[in-house]
């Protein structure tokens, strides 16, 4: 969350996820934000939850928030809503991620939203191959996806 805009949005993004049962976890600056947050710690950061919890973290600038996803997101699939065209070029441009979404939900990450048909199996890292590697193998691909607010339900 950038430092700009956090005061604003995050009591009111804190107040509907805690409506929706969602455990936040967040960061010092945030939880004077979210007083239902619990104290996030270094494994929040890096852990997928594959649950209704949420790490927030707030950030100085895009350059901040970019040096974060690198270091401890999956590398599968990112996302930044924003309406400012420069930080959002630079997100796809410095985000290492297999797909790169602008202002929609990384939902659509799916083989049969892209167009390939369903899947046979789905690999959560960027490099998709294992055992012997050919030339094909050993080429990946980096979707961007830019969007007004979709979501996927």
């Amino acid at each position: 969350m950038h430092r700009e805009v956090a005061a604003e949005f995050l009591p009111r993004l804190g107040s509907r996820l805690s409506e929706l049962g969602v455990e936040m976890r967040a960061c010092e600056e945030s939880r004077k934000l979210l007083p239902s947050a619990s104290e996030a710690c270094e494994a929040d950061w890096e852990t997928e939850f594959l649950d209704l919890i949420l790490a927030i973290r707030v950030v100085n600038d895009v350059g901040e928030a970019i040096a974060h996803i690198n270091r401890y997101g999956t590398k599968h699939s990112e996302a930044i809503i924003t309406n400012d065209l420069e930080s959002a070029r630079r997100f796809v441009q410095e985000v290492d991620a297999a797909a790169v979404y602008v202002n929609a939900s990384t939902r659509f990450t799916d083989g049969g939203q892209f167009g390939m048909g369903a899947e046979m199996g789905i690999s959560t890292q960027k490099l998709h191959a294992r055992g012997p590697m050919g030339l094909r193998e050993m080429t990946s691909s980096k979707w961007v996806i830019a969007g007004q607010g979709q979501v996927r339900t």
